[in-house]
């Protein structure tokens, strides 16, 4: 059986630190993550102009987190907490998202990427949680990020408590923004116990999951089971 594809979303820093010119950055645990439960990870570079040409290559597509913000302009708001914004990430993962979003190839949005997909489909996020003071959580974690710090409440009737098959689990937290106003066609399937949202889904794609955690450091039985899941839709897309 042919191992699927996944695409899977970089992300960019200026020259420094690693080189004296730009560079793309991966942690290695999400390209493994995928290798271990029988894909093969494509990392994607941020030009639009290869979309075309790499989508048909493709059986699914990853969109990662990362150490910055959407531009709040694109859902409709000024800076009130966004920093570190990356425009030509973010373009790029838009165009693409849309684009799977159009298809039967299975979508997984991790942290920031759970963010970029409901800003793909219309909706809003919580610039910086800890100004809005709602929170109860430390939701960037103290602890290292391969332990899990917080509960989720998964919604009864949600595609992810298919997948799972439990009601609350354990997760990691890495984020200072959250999803508001969910997108168009999304749902939620997921709190953490002070009301911030966790994970969405799409009603009506084949397999779209957005997550406000980060399954591929695979802590619990509930993220391999999310990853292989993934993955296994992709093999039978």
């Amino acid at each position: 059986m042919k191992k699927p594809v996944i695409g899977i979303t970089l992300d960019n820093e200026q020259a420094g630190g690693y080189s004296k010119f730009p560079w793309y950055a991966i942690r290695n645990n999400y390209l493994h993550s995928i290798e271990r439960y029988g894909g093969i990870p494509f990392p994607l570079l941020h030009n639009k102009k290869i979309i075309k040409d790499v989508y048909p290559l493709l059986d699914g597509l990853i969109i990662t987190g990362g150490n910055f913000d959407i531009d709040p302009t694109i859902y409709g708001e000024e800076i009130k907490g966004s920093r570190n914004i990356k425009d030509n990430r973010t373009n790029f993962e838009l165009s693409i998202c849309r684009i799977f979003l159009k298809s039967d190839k299975p979508i997984l949005g991790i942290c920031g990427g759970e963010q970029l997909l409901n800003v793909a489909c219309g909706g809003t996020l919580l610039q910086d949680i800890k100004k809005n003071k709602i929170s109860s959580i430390e939701h960037e974690q103290k602890n290292p990020r391969n332990q899990t710090s917080h509960d989720v409440q998964v919604l009864k009737n949600s595609f992810l408590k298919k997948i799972i098959k439990k009601k609350k689990i354990k997760v990691n937290s890495a984020h200072h923004q959250a999803i508001d106003r969910i997108g168009k066609n999304l749902t939620v399937s997921g709190y953490s116990k002070d009301g911030i949202i966790e994970s969405i889904e799409h009603i009506s794609h084949n397999w779209c999951i957005g997550l406000q955690w980060h399954p591929e450091f695979l802590i619990t039985k509930e993220d391999i089971k999310i990853i292989k899941s993934f993955i296994n839709t992709a093999i039978n897309k």
